[in-house]
């Protein structure tokens, strides 16, 4: 599930946020970075739209605004990408929780700060296939821990690219 908080995708082909307009062709022909947000860490992955693959990246510490924002900037700056997503933690039951308003604060700074369009993507399970997905690579435990932000990054990624 797909969920808009600062872009709408128009009739005429137009990706729009609170005050840009950018060209659809070009946002779905260029690189994707992606965060799972989290309250300790967020996970990032990057991917190609032309590809349709994504892969972990790295994790940064969620300790202050200034650290995080410094790490993304650099991010950015490498990787040039023009659209970023945003893992959007929901329950279960589709409902909005505690983390979900801070992950959308963060979206919203993403975009105010870079300019680049945010999109909110449903990130229910993603944790838990991740988690799997390194237990089949043979990676459990404290091993686990280092990599699984980034591959919950990764798998949300690869869920936007498998619904496009």
């Amino acid at each position: 599930m797909v969920i808009d908080l600062n872009i709408k995708l128009t009739g005429h082909g137009q990706l729009i946020d609170n005050e840009n307009v950018y060209d659809v062709k070009v946002v779905l022909a260029s690189t994707v970075l992606c965060f799972d947000f989290g309250e300790q860490r967020i996970g990032v992955a990057v991917g190609e739209h032309v590809l349709a693959n994504a892969n972990p990246l790295t994790a940064i510490d969620n300790e202050s605004n200034e650290v995080r924002f410094a790490v993304i900037t650099t991010l950015i700056k490498e990787w040039q990408p023009k659209l970023l997503i945003v893992g959007l933690p929901l329950s279960l039951d589709g409902k909005e929780t505690s983390v979900t308003q801070l992950c959308k604060k963060f979206a919203r700074r993403l975009n105010g700060r870079f300019n680049i369009p945010v999109m909110l993507i449903d990130e229910r399970y993603s944790s838990v296939e991740a988690s799997d997905l390194l237990r089949q690579a043979g990676i459990k435990g404290r091993a686990q821990k280092t990599l699984l932000d980034q591959m919950a990054a990764q798998t949300i990624l690869q869920s936007y690219f498998d619904e496009i």
